[in-house]
């Protein structure tokens, strides 16, 4: 679950929710512009445009809700200032009405996230839904 620092009071759900988009969206759309990548460079696939295709699928809708995203953050007058990531996981820094504040989201609760929100733009949504065990044992190596 994300923390939001106490100086974040004036923001609403909403914004806040808004933050949140934006970092998971940005993760995701780096993770699918790179899997296409891997996938195209790696030689292990018979037919990789196909696999590449679907990757880039994902890639599109994400972009294009990142963009949607980047306006309203722009219309309701919030900046995001800086993106950092650790081991505990992802924080952003904003401002948001000229109010500075503050957003930690841990590992495990923006991978899930990030995992369902991908499933669903590759339209894996109701299908075959991932083991909680596989999820821990096979982390993923974000960097944005």
């Amino acid at each position: 679950m994300a923390t939001i620092a106490k100086r974040n009071r004036e923001a609403t759900q909403e914004e806040l929710s808004l933050v949140r988009s934006y970092l998971l969206l940005t993760f995701i759309h780096k993770v699918f512009e790179r899997d296409c990548r891997a996938i195209g460079k790696s030689g292990l696939f018979k037919m990789p445009q196909l696999y590449m295709e679907l990757v880039s699928i994902g890639a599109k809708k994400t972009a294009l809700m990142l963009q949607e995203v980047k306006r309203e953050l722009e219309s309701q007058n919030i900046i995001i200032s800086t993106i950092r990531q650790d081991q505990k996981g992802v924080e952003a820094q904003f401002k948001c009405r000229g109010i500075a504040g503050e957003m930690n989201i841990q590992w495990p609760s923006f991978r899930r996230e990030m995992t369902l929100r991908m499933r669903a733009y590759l339209g894996l949504a109701g299908e075959f839904p991932i083991l909680a065990r596989e999820e821990s044992s096979n982390p993923m190596a974000l960097s944005i």
